[in-house]
């Protein structure tokens, strides 16, 4: 199925926005709309829906995976239900976000720490916040940088867009991260800046339940979690909700990377109200632990059905797997679970063959995906072996849970410039993916050692299926 997604800045939006593509929706003949793992909004693509968009000029629209613009993800919807930096409320991220005045091209993250909820490391440009006030870390991870940088200084929380924008402007120019990190610094004011005095701890916390009525942190309001295992969010309940929030005075809704819906500052007075709507539609919130921390790809039947045979045989095994998240990927996806189940790719050799497909269990270092390290469990096994490995590795998680809560110190070396050894390789123009010959592109049965200029011209980029020609020659220096 083709999709299309509407940006949602951080994952932040009013009730009155949210209607409008609602409407947009409905204007398309559909009966639903899901999530993305970045916070933002999916619907499949429709015949003939050029006029409709054409009434909508206001909804940022994109089709997948011909993406040229990607989605901020920020910390917004964990502010005020999780613990939090001291310094950060949800007006600092509101600032932040309006920095941003048009469309990045890169995946940019802005988080605290001490959150669970927002992934803090799974975008190209990850700003994350510091104990001195006003002050943010930031990792960056190019598309074509095989690990993370650390920026050398601590960036003012006004310089956030400027310095994305700068970034942003010359990673396709430069590929060594000195170089970079030297011509932002000429071009944004170094005065505001700080020296990085203590690497960024990252205080260890069990992942937290995100769904139903909860009781907002240090507040008499209340927080509701809405998730749907299909990640089919039906629209004539979606305009409901919008109709309430307004009712109720509530500015903002959130989407979380969990493909689910947050809504803060319920007063005490309306609780009633949002029960009898859950109730008049008939919406479940009481979703067990073992089904509701996974991470799927958006429409994948196959990775939706893995997960539900695993989550049946836990459930008839009474496993407990409080605090850990599981994620469903590619090889080449990225990972941001503690326990990572990917399907390995069938083989050259048996293309034309119906084969039971392998996979590869891989968990987190201390089973904190913040360690940006991860540990293979078990290689090309069967689906049928998967439910018992699993069971294992949430056994061991509590075993090894300390009682003291423990810290990750991040020990990325700072500013360390990729080697001198450089390649060429060839890069979309459109969506950034490489092609190098050291490696091939397996999914597409190119094997290694191949060069880009022996490919056959009917070539595509993995991606976005962009064409031979749409490929640039590029230096990667590594």
């Amino acid at each position: 199925m083709e999709l299309q997604r509407v940006l949602v800045k951080g994952g932040v939006l009013s009730p009155s926005e949210l209607k409008h593509i609602i409407v947009f929706a409905e204007t398309l003949g559909l009966k639903a709309i899901s999530f993305g793992s970045r916070q933002d909004i999916l619907f499949p693509v429709v015949k003939g829906q050029e006029e409709i968009i054409a009434k909508f000029p206001s909804i940022d629209l994109e089709t997948l995976p011909r993406k040229k613009h990607q989605n901020i993800s920020c910390s917004y919807v964990a502010s005020e239900i999780l613990p939090s930096t001291s310094w950060i409320g949800s007006a600092t991220y509101l600032y932040v976000l309006e920095q941003f005045r048009s469309k990045t091209t890169l995946e940019i993250n802005i988080t605290d720490p001490k959150q669970r909820l927002v992934p803090l490391f799974s975008g190209h440009l990850n700003f994350i916040a510091s104990q001195r006030e006003d002050y943010w870390y930031l990792y960056l991870k190019l598309p074509d940088w095989e690990k993370h940088q650390l920026y050398p200084v601590l960036i003012y929380t006004w310089d956030i867009g400027k310095v994305a924008a700068m970034v942003e402007q010359h990673c396709l120019e430069q590929t060594k991260s000195a170089t970079i990190f030297e011509k932002v610094n000429e071009l944004v004011d170094s005065s505001n800046n700080r020296t990085i005095d203590k690497p960024l701890e990252i205080p260890f916390a069990m992942f937290p339940y995100y769904e139903g009525m909860n009781r907002t942190v240090s507040s008499s309001t209340y927080w509701l979690g809405l998730y749907w295992r299909n990640n089919n969010y039906y629209l004539d309940f979606l305009k409901a909700l919008c109709d309430l929030c307004l009712e109720c005075k509530i500015g903002k809704i959130c989407i979380t990377p969990w493909k689910s819906i947050i809504v803060k500052g319920i007063q005490q007075h309306y609780k009633i109200k949002w029960e009898k709507l859950l109730g008049r539609f008939g919406i479940n919130v009481g979703h067990s632990l073992l089904e509701l921390n996974w991470h799927l790809p958006v429409t994948s039947q196959s990775a939706l059905d893995l997960k539900q045979f695993i989550v049946r045989n836990f459930d008839q095994n009474d496993i407990s797997t409080y605090g850990l998240t599981f994620g469903v990927s590619s090889r080449y996806s990225k990972n941001f679970t503690a326990i990572v189940i990917q399907e390995n790719p069938k083989p050259k050799a048996v293309q034309n063959f119906e084969i039971r497909p392998t996979y590869n269990v891989l968990y987190a270092k201390n089973f904190d995906p913040n360690t940006l390290q991860y540990l293979t469990y078990a290689q090309d096994v069967d689906k049928i072996e998967l439910p018992g490995l699993l069971m294992e590795l949430s056994r061991l998680y509590f075993d090894e849970l300390e009682e003291t809560p423990r810290v990750t110190e991040l020990t990325i070396e700072e500013n360390t410039p990729v080697q001198s050894t450089s390649y060429m390789v060839h890069q979309c123009k459109n969506c950034l993916t490489v092609y190098d010959e050291r490696f091939g592109s397996l999914e597409q049965g190119i094997a290694p050692a191949i060069p880009f200029g022996e490919l056959s011209s009917t070539y595509t980029c993995p991606l976005c299926e962009a064409g031979k020609s749409e490929f640039k020659e590029l230096e990667l220096i590594v």
